[in-house]
Formats: C-alpha cells, structure tokens, sequence
C-alpha cells in the first residue's frame, strides 16, 4: 500500500511515517517509479512504534532496541517492565524504559521546582492542589544553573512597571 494508506492504517501522518522512515524504523519498498509501497508488517512495525512513544518513549529510545520490534506480537506491545525477571529478551528495552521513567522523574522533579519558584514570586504560599509550597532549592544535576532545559516552555519578557494589580513583581 501507499504511504497515505499506511499512514492511516498505523493512525499517523504521511510525513510522521516518513520521519520515522528517515530514522530507520521502518524501510519502504519503492515501485519502479519510485513510489514509497508498505506491507502489513510495516503497518504493525509502525502501530509498536506509535504505542512506544505513546507510552512516554523517544525516537531515540525505540532505535535503541528497533531490531527486537519485529519480535513484538501482533496484538500489541506487551508491558516494558515486567514484574518478574525475563531471560533477557526485552533487557534491552527496559533498560531504555527505566533510564527514560528516570529522566521523566528528575523533569517533573525540575518542573516543580520552577513552578514552587514561579509561586513564591507571586506570592503564592500554596502549591496546586492545596499542598504546602515545595522548598525551592537548586537541584545538585543542574549545577546551580537554574535552567530549566531547552523544553520547559515557552519564554516569557517582563515588561517594566507595575503590575496591573499595583504590585510589584519580585525577579
């Protein structure tokens, strides 16, 4: 089938599959004019690929492990992480799993520590949810820096003077 055809049976775009194409998860055969053609297989490569970075999972992490993809059964992605020890078949893939919840752990970690700043400096003595502010102090992995990442969000400029409710904004 054609690309549109298998962007749509594997539930993304033409130009996500050919990312993931250009990435080496997936090899399209072409026709003799050139035309991008995918079988089933493709289509369940595709549906395990989509399923992974669903479940919180980079390209770079599905590279990481992509030749145990045609191992993964028809029906779905069994669970990463199994509860008891496996003989190594998906060791590779959950290590990835593991290292990926690690740094998803130290973002929400990061980002709750922005967000405790951020309300402290609007004078908000409670966190989301009713819960006492976090103490805000700078994690030892960054340094000291107090950069967020390149993925925090977007930028915000200051903009001199008071605050439209008279108040001061403390930077």
């Amino acid at each position: 089938m054609r690309i549109g055809d298998a962007a749509a049976a594997a539930g993304m775009t033409p130009r996500a599959l050919r990312y993931y194409e250009q990435r080496g998860l997936v090899t399209a055969r072409r026709t003799p004019s050139g035309h991008r053609v995918y079988d089933e297989e493709d289509i369940r490569r595709l549906r395990v690929v989509r399923e992974l970075r669903d479940a919180g999972l980079t390209v770079g992490d599905v590279r990481a492990f992509a030749h145990l993809l045609r191992t993964v059964p028809a029906d779905g992605v069994p669970d990463l992480l199994p509860q008891a020890p496996r003989s190594g078949a998906c060791s590779a893939a959950e290590a990835v799993a593991r290292r990926r919840l690690a740094d998803l752990d130290a973002r929400i970690a990061r980002l709750s520590l922005l967000r405790a700043r951020l309300a402290a400096r609007l004078g908000e003595p409670e966190a989301h949810g009713g819960e006492p502010a976090a103490e805000v102090t700078e994690p030892a992995e960054t340094g000291g820096t107090g950069r967020a990442g390149a993925d925090s969000g977007p930028l915000f400029r200051l903009e001199t003077g008071p605050a439209p409710d008279g108040r001061a904004l403390r930077v």
